[in-house]
Order: C-alpha cells, then structure tokens, then sequence
C-alpha cells in the first residue's frame, strides 16, 4: 500500500558540495526522518517557483522551521536581531493558505507555527528576551536547545495527541503574540508563550513552537500521516 504523501518546505542556502559552495534546496533530514518513521513518504518542496499545484500530489504538508518570519508582514519594522527570507516567505504562504482552503491535513513546526499564526492575521514577539527577560527559549550558551513544560488545553486536538503536559526542546527567539484567527491550545509552564495552535475548523491543521523532529517522541507525526492517510481514503473512494 502506498504510503501517504507529506511534503516538507525547505529553503535556499549555499551548500558544500566537495570543494564548492552551491545554491541549494535544505533540510535537516531529522524531518524526513520522523514523517519515514510515522508510515509517511517524504517530498521536498523546494522555495524556487512557488505555487499551488505542487499541493496536487501531497494527502499532508508541513511547514519547517527556520529563518524568521518578515515583521512587515504583520506591520512591524524588524528588530536589529530580526533575519529574515522574505521569498522563503511569500512562497510558504502561498502554500499555507492553500492548503488551508483544501483542508490538506497540515503541520507547522517552529517557524511553521509563527507563519500559520501570521497567516490566520496574528502577530509575532519578534525578540523573547525583550519581553520575557530570559534566554531560555533559545540558549545563547551550552546546549543547543533549551527545555521547559508545555502544558495542554483539554479537548483540544493537540490533548487528543500529547496529553495533559510534556517536555519539549526549544529553540526561537521569535514567538506568537496574537494567535489571529487561530485557538492558543498549548503554552509554556514556566512563561505561559504560546506553544501550540490550532484550526479546529479543519480535519488536522495544528503546529507547535518546538522541534520534535529531533526527539523520539513523534506522536505529532503519527497524527499527520494518520490524518494524511484518512484523506487520501475518502479521496479514492470519490
């Protein structure tokens, strides 16, 4: 039985290949990884040409993480620590609200979390430690990820997923400051950030502030794949 289809956005950077640095399509494999060990089939969607026909082929999509997302998208000039891929953006947006309005089964990580937040009119702290007066979501020393509690909204999809709390690896200085049109269903023990969001007009669009791609914990995308699966049925059975 063919596996569902989930794509996975990457961006563009210069890359060692041998002796030479060359413009190309990345990823951490760790995200490959997860959706291979969930029953899933990982594609890459590369930022280059962007549009939605791409969305055709997937039963599930994910948006990654990375650079941070452009402030002038929701009317703010940047912070001086502020980095930003406004063609990385423009093209996972594109994909994001057509996803959306397909109802293809999505999950957001990180980045993906910030971009969706945007996406659904929200707004973005575009530096944690201006306005909570700590580090700890991305350590400037030591490890490269910080930890700390997330606790979960009950009845929520993402409770149905993870449970009451969990412990989550961190790693923004970005962070939701205004969910828009999206439910806040998960935030941080210790500093109460928004952690986790969630459409529940959709069958699965959820993301998450935090990296579980590069844990062993991969419930979220067992749920994907799960979700990604259950659409490609009902699809073949039209």
């Amino acid at each position: 039985m063919r596996r569902p289809v989930i794509g996975l956005t990457t961006y563009a950077e210069d890359a060692k290949f041998g002796i030479n640095d060359t413009l190309s399509a990345v990823l951490p494999l760790s995200y490959v990884h997860a959706v291979h060990e969930s029953g899933g089939r990982a594609v890459l969607i590369t930022p280059d040409a962007p549009d939605v026909d791409v969305l055709e082929g997937l039963d599930g999509i994910m948006f990654t993480g990375g650079s941070d997302v452009d402030p002038g998208l929701f009317g703010e000039a940047p912070h001086p620590t502020t980095k930003v891929n406004p063609k990385r953006d423009v093209a996972e947006l594109l994909l994001l609200r057509a996803a959306i309005d397909m109802d293809l089964p999505l999950l957001g990580i990180c980045r993906g979390l910030q971009l969706m937040a945007v996406a659904y009119g929200g707004k973005l702290h575009q530096h944690l430690p201006d306005v909570l007066g700590h580090d700890g979501h991305r350590p400037t020393s030591g490890p490269k990820f910080g930890h700390h509690g997330v606790r979960v909204l009950p009845g929520s999809r993402a409770h149905s997923i993870l449970g009451d709390e969990l412990v989550v690896n961190s790693f923004h200085h970005q962070g939701v400051r205004d969910v828009g049109g999206l439910e806040a269903v998960g935030w941080s023990t210790g500093d109460d950030l928004v952690e986790i969001v969630e459409d529940p007009r959709r069958t699965f669009a959820v993301a998450v502030q935090w990296h579980p791609e590069d844990t062993s914990d991969f419930r979220l995308f067992d749920a994907l794949v799960e979700a990604a699966r259950a659409r490609r049925t009902v699809s073949a059975a039209r």
